[in-house]
Parts: C-alpha cells; sequence; structure tokens
C-alpha cells in the first residue's frame, strides 16, 4: 500500500478583503509534497507564491482568508487552532524568509533567539539548547561557531545571516522547510553556497524542501519538482529536467527565455514577458495570460483552461497543449 503524501493540498483558495474589493491571490491550488522531496514554486511577482505557504501555516493578514484542505500528516493545517498551529509552525514545518535582518531581532544575540525555540518547543535546558544551537552552527557553516554564537546579528554579512536563518529553521528537526527567496540578496557566490548547503541538508536530514522563487535558474540547482504559477493558479507541473527542456505553458516558455544565458550571442537584447499581471481584484474572464501570449485563441477568452496531464507527472493549463 503506498504511503500517503507528507503534505497533500487541494482546491486552495486564498482571498483577501480589502477597500477597493476582494483580492483573489490563490485560485484553487493542489499538489502533493512528499517525504523529503525538493519543490520549486516559480512565478513573478503577485503571483501568489508566498501567499501559497503563509495560507499553509496560518500566517495570513488579518484580512486573509483561506479555504479548501491542506492534510500534513493527516491534520488539516487549515482548520488547526492558534495553540495547534504554533505546535506546528516553527517545529515540523520552518520557514526560510527574503530577508534575515527582519527576521532576526536586532537587539538580541543569536545565542538568545537559537535557545529560546529549543527550551520552549522542546523543554531543552538551557545548556543542552546552547549546545545544539552552536552543533547547527557549525553545520550550516559559521566559521568559530562557539564564539560567535553570542555575536548580534549586525555583526555578520548578509550570507552569514542567511545561514543563521537556517540553522534557526533547523532546529528542531522539521519534516518540510520553506525557502521564501532566500537567496535573492546574496551575490552569486554566496547564493551557491546557500544552494549548495541546502542540497546537503536536504540529503542528511530528510527535510522536504520547498524553494519559492522567481529564478528558474535556483530551482535547477536544488529542486526535482516545480509549480510554475500564474495570477494564483498553477498553470504548469512537471520534473524539473522536463520543464527546462520542454516548456509547454507560454508563460512557462516566456519566463526561461527570459533568463540570461551564456551561449547566447554578445549584445543580444535579453526576452521580456510582453503586458502586466492582471489585477486580483478583476481577473479577466478566461485564461488569466490571454493577454500576453502569442498563441491566444477564441476559446482563450471563454473559460479558464483546466490543469490537465499530457504525460507522465506533467500538466499544463493551455488549449494548445490540451488540444
Amino acid at each position: 500500500m503506498t504511503a500517503p503524501p507528507l503534505l497533500r493540498v487541494e482546491n486552495l483558495v486564498t482571498r483577501f478583503d480589502t477597500p477597493d474589493g476582494e483580492v483573489r491571490a490563490v485560485n484553487g491550488v493542489s499538489f502533493d509534497l512528499e517525504r523529503g522531496d525538493s519543490l520549486g514554486i516559480v512565478g513573478e511577482s503577485g503571483s501568489g507564491k508566498t501567499q501559497l505557504f503563509m495560507s499553509l501555516t496560518g500566517l495570513l493578514a488579518r484580512n486573509g482568508r483561506a479555504s479548501g484542505s491542506a492534510l500534513f500528516d493527516g491534520r488539516d493545517l487549515l482548520t488547526l487552532t492558534p495553540r495547534a498551529m504554533n505546535e506546528v509552525r516553527g517545529v515540523r514545518i520552518s520557514i526560510i524568509f527574503q530577508d534575515p535582518m527582519t527576521s532576526l531581532n536586532p537587539y538580541l544575540r543569536i545565542s538568545r533567539q537559537m535557545t529560546e525555540v529549543l527550551t520552549e518547543h522542546r523543554g531543552m535546558s538551557r545548556k543542552a539548547a546552547r549546545l545544539r544551537g552552536i552543533e547547527l552552527l557549525e553545520r550550516v557553516g559559521i566559521p568559530n561557531a562557539e564564539a560567535r554564537f553570542r555575536g548580534y546579528p549586525h555583526e555578520f554579512s548578509g550570507g552569514m545571516r542567511q545561514r543563521i536563518m537556517i540553522a534557526i529553521a533547523l532546529l528542531c528537526d522539521p519534516q518540510i522547510l520553506i525557502a521564501d527567496e532566500p537567496t535573492t540578496a546574496l551575490d552569486v557566490t554566496v547564493q551557491a553556497q546557500i544552494l549548495d548547503l541546502l542540497r546537503d541538508l536536504r540529503r542528511e536530514f530528510g527535510t522536504a524542501v520547498v524553494m519559492i522563487t522567481h529564478d528558474l535558474g535556483v530551482v535547477a540547482g536544488l529542486c526535482e519538482r516545480v509549480l510554475v504559477l500564474y495570477a494564483g493558479r498553477v498553470v504548469e507541473s512537471g520534473d524539473v529536467d522536463d520543464i527546462f527542456h520542454d516548456a509547454r505553458h507560454p508563460y512557462t516558455e516566456g519566463l526561461l527565455r527570459s533568463m540570461p544565458r551564456l551561449d547566447e550571442a554578445r549584445g543580444e537584447a535579453l526576452h521580456a514577458i510582453p503586458g502586466q499581471p492582471p489585477d486580483l481584484q478583476a481577473l479577466p474572464r478566461g485564461c488569466a495570460y490571454r493577454a500576453r501570449c502569442g498563441y491566444v485563441r477564441d476559446v482563450c477568452s471563454e473559460a479558464v483552461p483546466p490543469l490537465e496531464s499530457f504525460a507522465p507527472r506533467r500538466a499544463a493549463a493551455c488549449y494548445r497543449v490540451s488540444s
């Protein structure tokens, strides 16, 4: 009998009430995350990537609401009380945010911020928590970890702060590690080091990693599967190699063509997807991408194309693929 996935999300819908009307941020997203999996969530700003996982971890703004189901080890995350969610978030599901300086408290030493997690969630003594904290700082590549354990966030470089955030996220041995644009503010050398670190930690700890990013190059360096989001919907999904070599949705094609390539002629203009993403308060009828698409047909304005499988582990929401 096949074991159920670690996380099964079905028909997730996220809405925000604003003075100007309802914002439809996530629109019927479904996917499975297996134990030890590596999943990339890709799309432009405003595509719903971050709000998808804010919904799953109970971190939506007050004006937000989520519906659908998100079964994590048999429990629906969307129905948990705040107290029950606190027992999951940061313990079994950890998040690494984009800017560590907004996540780390600048007034507290790193030692305090790490040991509090373990004393609060694991009931460790301060001595045991200190040893665990130093051990993880060493594991993520902080030099002279024992001495720097008592440092303040501003005493570390951007790359080192991101490593500290990864160490904090791993303190309680989570089953899922969500990384929300963790390399955006870092130079390319440090980006590569962080991706290598996440890859090694996934192998060592068996943690399922979700990478939220607009950069398909980051996905190629870490993930095995990818979901491409546009206007809060999954428009293509599949294994990373298949997506890169045989993208089927026009939006995925556009994202890939927008990536700089070393094999292109010098001076060749970088491709840009025409137009702008749609207004999430007034999504157009039919396919949300049709105003930017070079393959648009009459049917594209009539109904939203369903996400349909066209090959093993492959699916796309485009009438050009399904016809």
